[in-house]
């Protein structure tokens, strides 16, 4: 619990990770940001693709129409928090001289989003109503 709450602090202070080891070669750090944005990007989709779903297909039923905008929401929100905990992660590894951390998130948000996709698939073809 104590490392949790460590790495939840390095999101708000940064600056606490020179601390630890050396500083990389610049190249990496900045690929590291840009993983990062490629992660809010891939966020804001989601967040986007939720409220596209929610505002621009009335016809659906209530529970499907707010089931599927729920999960894009909350693999957004699931994919923002993940961004910045895989950033101090990674930032920390590269400035410890360690093996880059792993993660199982893309494997779980893209079984999210073929959910969903498939769903508005089954949806496309048997139409709205009735769903």
């Amino acid at each position: 619990m104590d490392r949790i709450v460590q790495s939840v602090r390095l999101w708000f202070a940064p600056q606490r990770i020179r601390d630890e080891g050396d500083t990389p070669d610049y190249r990496f750090s900045l690929a590291n940001e840009r993983t990062f944005l490629a992660w809010i990007r891939t966020a804001l989709a989601l967040i986007g693709g939720g409220f596209a779903v929610d505002q621009f297909l009335p016809e659906l039923v209530w529970g499907v129409r707010a089931g599927l905008a729920l999960g894009l929401l909350a693999a957004g929100v699931l994919c923002a928090l993940r961004a910045v905990n895989h950033w101090v992660r990674c930032e920390r590894a590269m400035r410890r001289g360690e093996d880059l951390p792993v993660s199982r998130f893309p494997t779980l948000l893209s079984l999210v989003v073929a959910v969903v996709a498939v769903a508005m698939v089954v949806v496309v073809v048997f139409g709205w109503e009735g769903v």
